[in-house]
């Protein structure tokens, strides 16, 4: 079953992402970055090329002809998924496909929107009987 994690309280979610993905890539790991427009994914895609500070993190879309062997994807369509690994979901709405990643992990910003959107994600995973595990931020204790 697929494990999910909210990160919540994310004061700069692009930032937060790019920490994860530097962190998963080190380890081997493949990641899909969801976002909900195609000018979010382009502008994720340019913050990768110079975040971590001294190097970048690979990445293309998903329909690039290298995708398969790109630890990173960021895009914004369903379609083609090249991997199962790790699924990051910057979209409001829960990706229909997740279930067949090993992990999903939701980032939650400041904004009001946001949060409630997360909480509408975060009730659907529950009620579907997946065990939702919890970070906060800013380090403050559940």
């Amino acid at each position: 079953m697929t494990r999910v994690d909210f990160f919540f309280n994310v004061p700069n979610k692009a930032l937060h992402v790019a920490d994860l993905s530097s962190r998963a890539a080190q380890r081997g790991r493949r990641l899909m970055v969801l976002t909900a427009t195609q000018q979010e994914a382009e502008k994720l895609g340019t913050l990768f090329w110079s975040n971590p500070p001294i190097g970048f993190l690979p990445h293309c879309h998903a329909t690039h002809p290298r995708a398969a062997e790109t630890p990173i994807i960021i895009d914004w369509r369903h379609d083609p998924l090249p991997h199962d690994d790790i699924l990051i979901n910057l979209d409001s709405q829960y990706p229909p496909f997740f279930s067949r990643f090993k992990r999903l992990i939701e980032v939650v910003g400041l904004d009001e929107d946001d949060r409630a959107a997360a909480r509408e994600r975060y009730r659907f995973y529950r009620d579907r009987g997946y065990e939702i595990r919890t970070f906060d931020a800013t380090g403050a204790a559940l």
